[in-house]
């Protein structure tokens, strides 16, 4: 199995951004954290990475923190002070802790991030709990900040979006491989938007909503960071079969061997190696040479170059909308960074 080039680049600056914004915003979202039951608690601050699973203070890394970032970001593009965007980027960051929390489960993921999932370390009951107890309290967060009140609609529809995502996302599975019932490229990528792409674009449009920007721009950046989220997934599922799993925390091939209909198989289900190639989907020794059949078909490629595409939508919305020079600077930088862990 082919792994991902490894190239060398410059330092790039949004590694500062994202840590900048999770400078401001992680205090805000500890105390959240730390309203909740203190049981509870403790497996909302091991699923942050902030404690192992007797409560004892740990520093595992978490996650690139891309959606508190783009809240900060989305304030900032309003041009109001990065503060303004923190109840934002709490509530987003605690709706993505959950929904990794409850896929975690309904994959069967036994690791997230190279230790226990939660489901794993504290049992199903408990990790569903938390992550419902996460739920409520990122509406709270959101409903009782200033402004507040008038975007939880925005976070209301993103949710929806989310959910029917994952639905269409796990009916995938029991889809036919091949033939007029087939997952479609086009059936994909509406999934991507609604699973990964409503929570980001919801994220920066909070954040502008919470610094007072006009709708026009809301919706802009609501849009653009849909195209991002779609991105975003794209090259994860390019990852997922051939990243290196010392920089991924999966193992490669991971996807195929659970059998995932992920774009790069979906862009490749109209090859004459079709039937061969989903014949080994779900068989972990076979994993190699799906990949293989997978790159022949074309099936890297269409997902790498659909990546592009819909990256400069995602520029494209940016440059037409008015923002401070300095926020649409970050939130480019920012596009550029997350596509290009393999463009």
């Amino acid at each position: 199995m082919t792994a991902l080039r490894t190239v060398t680049r410059a330092p790039h600056p949004v590694p500062e951004i994202l840590a900048r914004c999770q400078e401001l915003v992680r205090p805000a979202l500890a105390e959240a954290v730390g309203r909740l039951h203190p049981w509870v608690a403790e497996m909302a601050g091991y699923s942050f990475g902030w404690c192992e699973v007797d409560g004892t203070p740990a520093r595992t890394p978490g996650g690139k923190g891309l959606r508190q970032a783009l809240a900060v970001l989305g304030a900032e593009a309003a041009g109001a002070d990065g503060h303004r965007g923190v109840p934002a980027a709490v509530a987003v960051e605690l709706v993505h802790a959950f929904t990794l929390l409850h896929d975690d489960i309904m994959d069967g993921d036994a690791t997230r991030r190279r230790r226990p999932a939660v489901w794993k370390a504290y049992g199903t009951g408990p990790a569903v709990l938390t992550g419902d107890a996460l739920f409520a309290l990122a509406v709270d967060t959101l409903a009782t900040a200033p402004q507040g009140p008038d975007t939880v609609r925005l976070l209301s529809t993103a949710l929806a979006d989310l959910v029917h995502g994952q639905a269409d996302d796990l009916l995938f599975v029991t889809r036919p491989p091949t033939g007029p019932q087939r997952v479609t490229p086009q059936e994909y990528l509406t999934m991507a938007e609604k699973k990964t792409g409503a929570l980001l674009g919801c994220a920066v449009a909070l954040g502008a909503a919470l610094g007072v920007a006009p709708a026009g721009t809301v919706t802009a950046l609501d849009r653009a960071g849909r195209h991002l989220g779609i991105a975003f997934q794209l090259v994860d599922d390019v990852l997922g079969i051939w990243g290196d799993p010392a920089v991924t925390g999966k193992p490669v091939g991971g996807d195929l061997r659970e059998g995932k209909k992920t774009f790069p198989v979906v862009a490749a289900s109209d090859s004459p190696a079709a039937p061969r190639l989903f014949a080994l989907l779900g068989r972990p020794e076979r994993a190699g040479e799906a990949a293989r059949l997978i790159e022949e078909a074309g099936g890297r490629a269409a997902a790498l170059a659909e990546a592009r595409t819909q990256t400069a939508a995602a520029r494209a919305l940016l440059a037409d909308t008015p923002l401070p020079t300095h926020a649409a600077r970050d939130l480019s930088r920012l596009v550029d960074f997350l596509v290009d862990r393999e463009l």
